[in-house]
Order: structure tokens, then sequence, then C-alpha cells
């Protein structure tokens, strides 16, 4: 039985890795004329064994090999890699047309209602959050404190107040939370290797997405129907949901906003406006502490701004 069973599958087994085989050497046969440089990739996965658990060290190595415009291949998805500001602003800024889609993937489309979100710029200081920050560092008395939760805290709290006019400060909000950026940290397959989409129903991936995202979707109703009831906001207090039921109301120039949509711009400005956020403050801060001169100068220029 065990002979009769691997007869079957050789045969099998050799034709897939003759396809593989084959297709490597016809893509590395094709013309590379303006293509950026790219390190060697294997059938299948092409360059995601070479990323490792530190992704953003592996490539910055690469990056000295390479330069600083590089292509690497995550799976069968080609992706551009830069990491030089002229490099960057090539891309942002002068290019910034070309490079203005974004790909759509299970995980995210999952948790933003089928990418039905649309661009919003929205940032506002607000004094008071910052002040609290600080009130809550000076009250551990030089003792040590875990920034990251203080960065998150803050982040989310000047999120929560103004897209949705309040903090909400319960366990459960902050662990949904969590879990959200999570699972937008993480590896789907099925993303960057499509005959492969399988492994993300075996490992649980997608039933996770699909758990975390009914309960956001849970919350995010219940913050609409709030803001539906009171109708009694002035103009001054009104908050991102009260601005987009406006539209959907108003029906702006016979473009209906749904509630997908509302819930999925909401979606957006939380993961936009928090994980990017304290991250940054968080590598900064880090920086600044193995740099003792360039602290210095910043404290004194932030000095000098106050005074004036």
């Amino acid at each position: 039985m065990l002979l009769t069973l691997q007869a079957i599958l050789f045969p099998y087994l050799s034709c897939i890795l003759a396809l593989l085989l084959f297709n490597t050497i016809f893509s590395s046969s094709k013309s590379r004329n303006n293509l950026p440089p790219s390190p060697p990739k294997l059938p299948l996965i092409g360059n995601l064994h070479q990323l490792g658990s530190s992704p953003h060290r592996a490539l910055q190595a690469m990056a000295q090999s390479y330069g600083p415009l590089m292509m690497i291949h995550l799976g069968t998805v080609p992706k551009l890699v830069a990491s030089s500001v002229n490099a960057a602003k090539e891309i942002m800024k002068t290019h910034d047309l070309i490079f203005s889609n974004r790909p759509q993937k299970k995980i995210p489309n999952k948790l933003f209602y089928d990418a039905k979100t649309l661009l919003f710029q929205l940032w506002r200081v607000l004094e008071a959050e910052m002040s609290l920050m600080m009130e809550k560092i000076q009250r551990a008395n030089g003792s040590a404190i875990n920034l990251s939760e203080f960065l998150i805290s803050l982040t989310n709290n000047v999120v929560c107040k103004v897209a949705l006019g309040r903090t909400y400060e319960d366990r459960e909000f902050k662990y949904l939370l969590e879990r959200t950026m999570e699972l937008l940290g993480s590896f789907s397959v099925g993303s960057y290797i499509s005959s492969l989409k399988w492994v993300d129903r075996l490992s649980g991936l997608e039933r996770k997405a699909d758990k975390v995202a009914n309960e956001f979707d849970e919350f995010l109703e219940s913050v609409i129907d709030e803001h539906v009831n009171n109708k009694d906001v002035k103009v001054e207090g009104k908050d991102l949901v009260d601005i987009l039921l406006e539209f959907q109301r108003e029906d702006v120039k016979g473009f209906r906003l749904q509630r997908d949509m509302i819930k999925a711009i909401i979606m957006d400005i939380f993961t936009g406006g928090t994980d990017t956020t304290f991250t940054s403050l968080e590598w900064a801060i880090g920086e600044l502490l193995t740099h003792p001169r360039a602290m210095k100068e910043l404290q004194q220029e932030a000095l000098e701004i106050c005074w004036d």
C-alpha cells in the first residue's frame, strides 16, 4: 500500500517541482531593463526566508549590498524597497501618482469592510492628553516606566477624542485594539503565495480575523448609534463620526456614504493614527537616548520655542 501511494505521489511531486523550476528559469531570463537590483530569490517563497524575525534589520543589510532602491519578492509578490531619503522622495513625491494604489489583502479586508475606506486627513494636537501623560510620568518619581504603554494610551486617547468624541478606557476595548494591531502585523501566507491561501484557514488566522472583525463591528455600531441618538451636538463639539453622519444624510453630489464605509473610515483613522504614531515616537525617543548630543540640541530648541 505504501509503495502504491509513493508511486502515485512521485510523478505529481516531480511535475510540480519541474514547473516551479521552469517558472524560476523563465522569469529570471526575462529582460531586467530598468528594474532595480534584487537579491537572488527561491521558487515560490521568493525572499521571505531572508527576512527572519527582524525584517527591518534584514532589509538594512540587503540595502548595503543592493543599494537604497532594490526589488525583493515576498512569495510571488514583487516589492520595491526604498531605504534612503532620496529614494523615498522619488516614490512619495516625484512619482506619487504611480505608487498611489494599494494592493488589497485578505486580513485587512476583513477588518476594513472590504476596503471601503476613504482618505481623510485628520490631525489635531490635544494639549490636555499630553498633559495627562506627563503627569503620569512625573508621578513615577524617577522610577522605571514602560514608555510604550504611555505612548499607546496617549495616541489612543487622542484618536478617540477626535474621531469618536470621547475616550474609551475600558480594558476590553484596549484588548480589542491590541488584537487588531496584532492581526494587521501578522504574516498571511495567502497574501503572498496565492496557491497557499488554505494555510491561513488551517493556521486559524482567518478565524481570528473574523472574530476580531465581528467584535470591532459591534463596537463601531454602538458608537454610531450613540451619535445618531445624540442630536443636540453643537458645531464646535462635532467629531469625525458626527461629520460623516452629516455627509450620509445630505447625500453630497449624489454620493451616499454607506454605513460600512463610515465604519471603515473610523477603522482607518484608528490604525493609521495609533500604531504608526506611537511606534515612531518610541523609536525616536530610543534614538535620542542613544544620542545624548542630539537630545541636548532638541531640548534646547524646545526651551527656546516655549519661552518665545
